[in-house]
């Protein structure tokens, strides 16, 4: 059964229609590389010396993929806990009381009025309709994006299996796996802006199982320029062990890595143009980059400390020399800069920082000069 949620008012609608103002498309940086396909992975709750340390448990993430690329040994999440984490890298929002604590009941953000650098003010976790974010710019420059979920819908009683998610006052009973169905609506920024929900047609075309991937990675006019992809609450590393009896950690995250990477890899939009990141949502400290701020009035991003912690990433391109090691610190604001950044996008929300850095040639070891 599909769950839906009711739009927020009449005046979301007339938001809506009156945001394109918001979002230009004037590049603010040129790119440290002609990228035009992005593939992001986000595993979860790992940090840099667990996940990249000589005893890794996930041995191709941490050896293997590196040699294929980079490492980015001083990338750093941007809160905790989970959810305000994936916001972030789609618009360059901080972390509310709410998103911080992986909305347990799914409200929107109230009041909702916009601060200072495009930040949304209060508390909820259904940004209202004036807060843009990526897939809004994308769209708006003729681009093409695409979420990609692991088990979305796989319990249609649980939720829908394209842009599943509770109705809107309900609490997230997907934040806890079951051994049927491991989706997690907590990992899934895009319904948690109205702009996508409010409309369903939308939300459903680009809110999507994972199981439609290989099909889109088949040529590269099917494939979307920006791919965000989520394994689910096993495969992701979350759980440990898992619903369904598997392992979980970073045991079962290797091996979901081992199966998808090489398919990305092998897509001819990535071999073109294309990177992949790889990285974690959160590690295990409070510790922060980049002259981090939190949401004007707001708390610490990290709860107990300004950062979400070092967790470290791997970008693979053929824009990167294989072997790329890059102490240069970034976080989620900066990738979300980076992104923006190859498409000659404005920087949303907290992307727009003084200190906050795209990517550079630190990176993309291998980008035409």
């Amino acid at each position: 059964m599909k769950t839906r949620r009711l739009s927020f008012a009449a005046l979301a609608a007339l938001l809506i229609s009156s945001c394109a103002a918001l979002l230009p498309v004037v590049a603010q940086a040129r790119a440290a590389a002609p990228v035009r396909h992005v593939f992001v992975i986000v595993l979860e709750n790992e940090p840099y010396q667990v996940a990249f340390g000589a005893q890794s448990l996930a041995p191709y993430l941490a050896h293997t993929l590196p040699a294929e690329g980079a490492l980015l040994t001083h990338y750093y999440a941007t809160g905790h806990d989970s959810l305000d984490n994936y916001i972030a890298l789609v618009s360059g929002q901080a972390p509310n009381p709410d998103t911080q604590h992986d909305c347990h009941k799914y409200v929107p953000v109230l009041p909702g009025t916009q601060g200072p650098h495009g930040q949304a003010l209060g508390t909820g976790c259904v940004y209202p309709a004036w807060v843009p974010s990526l897939p809004d710019q994308l769209e708006a420059a003729h681009l093409t994006w695409k979420g990609y979920f692991q088990d979305m819908g796989k319990d249609p009683a649980r939720e829908a299996a394209t842009c599943g998610h509770v109705p809107l006052g309900a609490k997230d009973w997907t934040e806890l796996a079951t051994a049927k169905d491991q989706y997690a609506a907590k990992h899934n920024p895009f319904v948690y802006f109205a702009r996508i929900v409010d409309n369903p047609a939308r939300c459903d075309a680009h809110v999507v199982n994972l199981d439609r991937l290989q099909h889109d990675l088949a040529s590269i006019a099917t494939t979307p320029n920006y791919n965000f992809i989520i394994p689910d609450l096993c495969d992701d590393g979350h759980d440990a062990p898992c619903a369904n009896g598997q392992p979980g950690g970073l045991i079962s995250a290797n091996a979901w890595l081992r199966k998808w990477v090489p398919i990305i890899t092998a897509a001819p939009a990535f071999k073109k143009n294309g990177l992949l990141l790889i990285t974690f949502d959160e590690g295990t400290t409070g510790k922060s980059c980049c002259g981090e701020q939190p949401q004007p009035g707001g708390p610490q991003p990290g709860k107990f400390g300004p950062g979400g912690g070092r967790i470290g990433a791997v970008a693979i391109s053929p824009f990167i020399k294989p072997g790329t090691v890059s102490n240069v610190p970034y976080n989620h604001y900066g990738f979300l800069r980076t992104v923006e950044d190859f498409f000659g996008l404005s920087h949303l929300g907290y992307a727009a920082g003084a200190q906050v850095k795209p990517f550079g040639r630190d990176v993309f070891t291998a980008a035409p000069r």
